[in-house]
């Protein structure tokens, strides 16, 4: 058999090594989307390589900081800063209906007002959609789980700097035992 000789392999560089480097080794992009803790739309950042590869840029939030992207950028910052200041009052306008709301939720408890389970963001975020107010798990800011039957004062965070408060009843849950009990010993007292 004759050995064929195959044209060597185009080495192809790492994927960060295609991107743009900041003064300080890592990877500058420019945001398309304010990110907590990062930036805001249009400001150009320099973040770690994998950052960059698994969130912000699947994510949409960030592009690569090119001249072209930076002259658009300055092109539309009024344009930008327009969509920024509509967003920050329709999440201040939430932050106020989310204010004024007091939510219920029910859960199984003991006699003495301890929860056989807990309540959780994921439940406060759910009785929120039931009263046709969208808000994620992750915007609910709770120090620990609720235990306890009673009424807490929980944070929600819609967005940067827009904070506001959510009055949250825990009730105990009424089941059909419960209320036949009930049901059953006021006809007792009656006979």
């Amino acid at each position: 058999m004759a050995k064929t000789t195959s044209s060597p392999k185009q080495r192809i560089p790492h994927r960060s090594k295609r991107l743009r480097k900041g003064p300080h080794g890592g990877i500058e992009l420019l945001l398309v989307h304010p990110v907590e803790n990062l930036g805001q739309q249009g400001d150009v950042v320099e973040v770690r390589p994998g950052y960059a590869h698994n969130y912000l840029l699947p994510q949409g939030l960030a592009t690569i900081a090119s001249e072209h992207h930076k002259r658009m950028v300055e092109k539309h910052r009024a344009q930008l800063a327009a969509v920024e200041k509509a967003r920050r009052a329709d999440f201040k306008r939430r932050a106020d209906e989310i204010a004024r709301q007091s939510i219920t939720i029910e859960a199984n408890a003991n006699d003495e007002g301890h929860l056989y389970g807990s309540v959780g963001a994921a439940e406060i975020a759910a009785a929120l959609r039931r009263a046709n107010i969208s808000v994620q798990p992750e915007q609910v800011r709770l120090k620990g789980p609720l235990k306890e039957l009673g009424l807490y004062t929980i944070a929600i965070h819609l967005a940067q700097d827009v904070d506001t408060d959510l009055k949250v009843w825990v009730v105990p849950s009424v089941t059909r035992e419960s209320a036949g009990d009930s049901a059953g010993e006021s006809a007792g007292e009656s006979a």
